[in-house]
């Protein structure tokens, strides 16, 4: 697998996989925001499985962002500017995600990212492994993904989206908060469909 991808922020495979999961993201992130008030579910909250292991280290809260081309970071950037208040800034942020934003699936990229406590040990044992599994399970679902694992720098475009979404709903986020990216390998990921 490239580090390309990584840097960039833009995944180049054409699994079918890919394109289904990223439809899936796009609607279940969409109705979290329509229907939860933005709070993470199931859908979003992948089990983490480092190598080898049967149970999972933990679940980790995923964000999905747009591929450097359709960026909004400037945008996320200028509502978190707008109002001190975290109450307003959270609300004008589940308006913005809850209108057209999860729309089109082809504007995403399929890294997925996640931020850690500065110093996390968690952080370091994902880091260590270097490839772990992600195993979403939510609305009759499983995505069971193989991932690379990386370190974002703060200049890489998926961390500068991390920290510009996430502290739309936590202002308090540390500055050295650690983004790590996770990486699909899409021929060695599966999905299930469960039919009741």
């Amino acid at each position: 697998m490239s580090s390309l991808g990584s840097v960039l922020g833009e995944s180049y495979s054409p699994s079918p996989l890919r394109l289904s999961f990223l439809k899936w993201q796009c609607r279940v992130r969409q109705m979290a925001m329509r229907d939860n008030q933005g709070r993470p579910d199931d859908a979003i909250t992948p089990a983490l499985f480092l190598p080898h292991q049967d149970q999972p280290l933990g679940h980790i809260i995923t964000l999905l962002n747009k591929s450097p081309g359709y960026s909004v970071t400037p945008e996320l950037l200028h509502m978190a500017k707008k109002t001190n208040d975290p109450a307003q800034r959270r609300d004008q942020a589940i308006r913005f995600f809850s209108a057209t934003y999860y729309q089109k699936a082809s504007e995403f990229s399929d890294i997925l990212t996640a931020t850690f406590p500065p110093g996390s040990p968690g952080a370091a044992s994902i880091r260590e492994a270097e490839n772990v599994r992600l195993r979403f399970e939510a609305y009759m679902q499983m995505f069971d993904l193989s991932c690379k694992v990386w370190r974002l720098a703060p200049h890489n475009p998926l961390y500068q989206a991390t920290m510009a979404h996430n502290r739309l709903f936590n202002p308090a986020l540390p500055a050295d908060t650690e983004v790590l990216g996770f990486e699909p390998d899409w021929n060695a990921s599966s999905m299930e469909s469960e039919v009741s």
